[in-house]
């Protein structure tokens, strides 16, 4: 049986080392890099399941390596590690694509729980998927998932990841109803209160952007969860 693959980087040398060999005694395959600057490498190199990114890191943060993975792989599992606590630095977290943020000190079942968690949501998330196509057209915009980028009139606007991946889940589940929960479990990996919020902002936002087309609505099913309408 294939080992789940993680890319795990990590700068303090102490940490790095009882993590590794924690993860790969329970049968995991670890590729360690201590150089946020040599991570995207490593990346290509080893083409991992997962990502375990610390945010501080030497010649390069976890926020921007993650932004460099997610335009090469953007559904790949990303599991940020960080000592520090302030919210806005969570949501910057979320908003780079993380899949979920883990805070320092933690337990090494608490991490295996939330890699499991990560990948069980990319592999089963309850929602229809597919091989999404380069570009989508509905109503007059273009939306291309690959680039997160939707386009009026010559005007382009660039996702963020989040904003991409639900815009492309409501795409494709168009016309039914899609529950709360599986949106949060398929893009968050956890239908928590604060992911719940945070799945009311993007709504928000992605109605924003669409509004100039009144063919193409976000309906809310009280309740329940969206449908995406497209006349």
């Amino acid at each position: 049986m294939k080992k789940t693959k993680i890319l795990y980087v990590e700068d303090e040398v102490f940490l790095a080392r009882i993590v590794k060999e924690s993860l790969e005694s329970r049968g995991y395959e670890v590729v360690l890099e201590m150089d946020g600057a040599d991570a995207i490498t490593q990346f290509n190199k080893c083409d991992p399941d997962i990502c375990v990114l610390d945010i501080m890191l030497p010649n390069k943060d976890g926020f921007t390596i993650a932004e460099e993975i997610r335009e090469t792989n953007p559904g790949i599992p990303i599991i940020f590690l960080t000592a520090k606590t302030q919210t806005t630095d969570l949501v910057k977290g979320f908003n780079m694509g993380a899949n979920d943020y883990i805070r320092k000190p933690f337990s090494m079942e608490e991490l295996i729980v939330r890699i499991e968690n990560a990948l069980r949501s990319k592999h089963n998330n309850g929602l229809q998927t597919a091989e999404t196509k380069d570009e989508i057209t509905m109503g007059h915009f273009t939306f291309n998932p690959h680039r997160q980028t939707l386009v009026n009139n010559e005007e382009e606007r660039k996702l963020s990841f989040r904003e991409s991946e639900l815009l492309r889940l409501l795409y494709e589940n168009r016309e039914r109803v899609i529950d709360r929960k599986d949106i949060l479990n398929a893009l968050w990996g956890s239908d928590s209160f604060f992911n719940s919020r945070t799945l009311d902002v993007y709504v928000t936002k992605l109605r924003g952007y669409l509004k100039s087309d009144p063919a193409l609505e976000i309906i809310t099913i009280k309740g329940v969860g969206y449908r995406f309408v497209m006349e």
